[in-house]
């Protein structure tokens, strides 16, 4: 879907300027996101050099690549979360933890010195909180 400059705009203001799910300010560079996933079908193209390309066709869920399911979001949270669900999404940061521990010796080493608090929180947006009472 693309958005034109309104649209853009009011989409950037849905949550005062802030990411939707980290809840950082937004600078000039940022990404509209799917809160649901759009996924589109990928469909091999042949480059003018003769090789072959991957392109992104036709929208697999064209109810979702609409202007109410459209979030601001900062670059590293929208290549994060990519086309996975909200859900799966927050499943697969909230398992970071672990993977850190598993197999990076520096972040269990910055931990042992106290540089480092696991909180075990779960993982809430910054959408979601702004919508508590």
């Amino acid at each position: 879907m693309r958005l034109k400059k309104a649209e853009r705009e009011q989409v950037r203001l849905k949550y005062g300027g802030h990411c939707a799910y980290c809840g950082v300010l937004l600078g000039d560079r940022w990404h509209a996101d799917h809160l649901a996933p759009v996924v589109r079908e990928l469909l091999s193209k042949q480059t003018a050099a003769g090789t072959w390309k991957l392109v992104s066709g036709k929208p697999l869920r064209p109810e979702h690549d609409v202007l109410e399911n459209m979030m601001p979001a900062c670059a590293p949270c929208n290549i994060s979360k990519g086309g996975q669900t909200l859900e799966g999404w927050r499943a697969w940061i909230a398992r970071h933890v672990d993977s850190l521990n598993n197999y990076t010796p520096i972040y269990r080493l910055a931990k042992a010195y106290g540089l480092i608090a696991e909180t075990g929180a779960p993982v809430v947006f910054y959408f979601e909180k702004e919508q508590q009472p």
